[in-house]
């Protein structure tokens, strides 16, 4: 994309980035000392996004400004955010301020899945370093255009897959891929909760202090409803990625990061994929099922995911949410609390509980050494990949077999043209 593109795309869009329209490029080596703070921009504070924040000042990194769509959210959150670095974050509602601003090393962010590929592409163009929320993007393009943004500008960015920084649950990993278990033909990850009716509300006027059109960015043009808007647009497929995306990606995370270790990066994509399930609970405004088994298919083990959002009484494997490896030899089941074997005569083996692990303090580790972080950009986009395999499987309503070299369906036209997503103008993907 030529300089001249970017910066029609970002005036047309309205967030034109001086440094992303100049086509920054440069490492942004780290030049200050190892004790000098990071500096942090956050986009989107609602939820996800103030949890992170907060968790980075405790790590010793510092919210230069705060931005988000709505005035409430910047004027609850910001405060939260002094009192904590006990120092005032600037506020703004458009996250091209962050951009263009030099002394900002990285930013956060944490806006609705709609605009996690345009906004880390343009980050990672004017020279930040990124936190991206999960899921990575929603398409499997999207993914794919981000890890080159990522590669061509040289950027550390981390997924927010906290799993991956847990001490526990890398020493369970290890110990279920190092062959103790015996041949592991199946991995199961799971959630059992009760998510409540959110009704279904009549469209109306969005907040003051909100601009609505913005919010809504590539994602089609539709009347504002409250139940579509803050947390619950994760249940719309126009802003977010079911379930499956939403809660899923963490404990699959875990399966995937098993697969990547027996089987290695090139080689940790299923051919073949079954989703089934439907809204059996709720009859609300919610179009994403709230029960789901999705089965991903490698030949030579399985890996499934099972949701359900009717029922917190019964745990699977004496979890809510959890991921299990079953081996000719043993099981082991991991969950964010720890760890434990059952060997196939019954008895227990080895056991690890929560050991701690600070995903952010990896972050800011890794934007001083240059370092990949633990969950790469790459690792989120592949754990990411498989969230929409599940979803693109069940809105079709049929199996599905997938090229793992090609990233495609191979000669399955219907298929392939869910890999990407038509984007409202002018908020259109960036050229890489």
């Amino acid at each position: 994309m030529t300089n001249e593109n970017r910066r029609s795309f970002m005036k047309k869009a309205g967030f034109a980035s001086a440094a992303a329209a100049a086509g920054v490029t440069g490492i942004n080596p780290w030049a200050r000392g190892a004790n000098e703070k990071i500096i942090l921009g956050l986009i989107g504070g609602r939820n996800q996004g103030r949890g992170v924040a907060l968790n980075a000042i405790k790590d010793g990194a510092e919210i230069k400004t705060f931005c988000d769509l709505d005035d409430a959210i910047l004027g609850k959150v910001g405060p939260q955010l002094e009192e904590l670095q006990k120092k005032r974050p600037g506020t703004c509602k458009d996250f091209r301020q962050l951009l263009d601003d030099k002394d900002i090393d990285a930013v956060i962010i944490a806006t609705p899945d709609h605009w996690h590929s345009i906004q880390t592409i343009l980050a990672c163009q004017a020279g930040k370093d990124v936190y991206i929320e999960k899921p990575l993007s929603q398409t499997i393009h999207e993914g794919q255009r981000m890890r080159e943004a990522a590669r061509k500008y040289k950027r550390v960015v981390q997924v927010g897959t906290q799993r991956r920084s847990a001490v526990h649950i890398r020493s369970a990993v290890e110990y279920a891929t190092s062959g103790k278990l015996g041949k592991i033909c199946v991995i199961k990850a799971w959630i059992t909760q009760l998510r409540q009716s959110i009704g279904n509300p009549p469209d109306g006027t969005p907040p003051p202090g909100v601009d609505y059109d913005v919010w809504l960015g590539p994602a089609p043009s539709r009347p504002f409803n409250p139940m579509r808007f803050h947390y619950n647009w994760r249940f719309f497929w126009d802003y977010g990625n079911s379930e499956l995306g939403n809660q899923g990606v963490h404990m699959l995370d875990v399966g995937m990061w098993a697969i990547e270790k027996m089987r290695g990066l090139n080689d940790c994509l299923p051919r073949r994929v079954s989703a089934n399930g439907g809204i059996y609970w709720l009859n609300d405004a919610k179009e994403v099922p709230d029960t789901q088994i999705v089965t991903y298919d490698y030949g030579d083990l399985m890996l499934v995911w099972e949701m359900q959002s009717f029922q917190q009484y019964h745990s699977l494997e004496g979890s809510t949410a959890g991921t299990a490896f079953y081996g000719t030899e043993g099981t082991l089941i991991v969950d964010g609390d720890g760890w434990n074997v059952t060997f196939k005569d019954g008895s227990p083996g080895p056991a690890g509980k929560d050991a701690g692990g600070s995903h952010t303090a990896n972050f800011l580790e890794c934007i001083r050494s240059r370092q990949q972080p633990n969950a790469d950009i790459e690792i989120g986009r592949l754990s990411t990949t498989i969230c929409h395999l599940g979803n693109i499987s069940y809105r079709l309503g049929r199996d599905l077999r997938f090229d793992s070299k090609t990233e495609t369906f191979g000669d399955d036209l219907v298929a392939n043209a869910w890999l990407t997503k038509k984007y409202r103008s002018p908020y259109t993907l960036p050229e890489v």
